[in-house]
């Protein structure tokens, strides 16, 4: 069985995201513990299933990303990970500018 690899490479990354389950309107509080191109990990990860549609929003040096997503990874309880489904083009250039600077600094 062959191990699935992230589509992106993955940068440590922490801040706080409110994550919106979309069926129940439900907010959820949560920090990310890394970020890519096409999602995150979150954590902790004890609060929705996988397969969840949801909406996210996080802050990050006065700037805001917001996405819908689904999560498609739980482990453990302890993360989440959800895929960015759709993202508008102003919030997509944020976190293209967010990817670059975690380049730069060798993450």
């Amino acid at each position: 069985m062959r191990a699935e690899r992230p589509r992106a490479a993955r940068y440590p990354f922490v801040t706080d995201v409110t994550l919106t389950d979309l069926e129940s309107a439900e907010n959820i509080i949560q920090k990310t513990r890394d970020l890519s191109l096409f999602g995150c990990r979150l954590v902790p990860g004890n609060s929705l299933s996988k397969g969840a549609r949801v909406r996210i929003q996080m802050t990050h040096q006065g700037e805001v990303f917001e996405a819908f997503g689904r999560v498609v990874d739980t482990r453990d309880n302890s993360e989440l990970g959800v895929f960015f489904t759709k993202i508008e083009d102003r919030h997509q250039l944020i976190l293209e500018k967010w990817i670059a600077e975690l380049r730069r600094r060798g993450f």
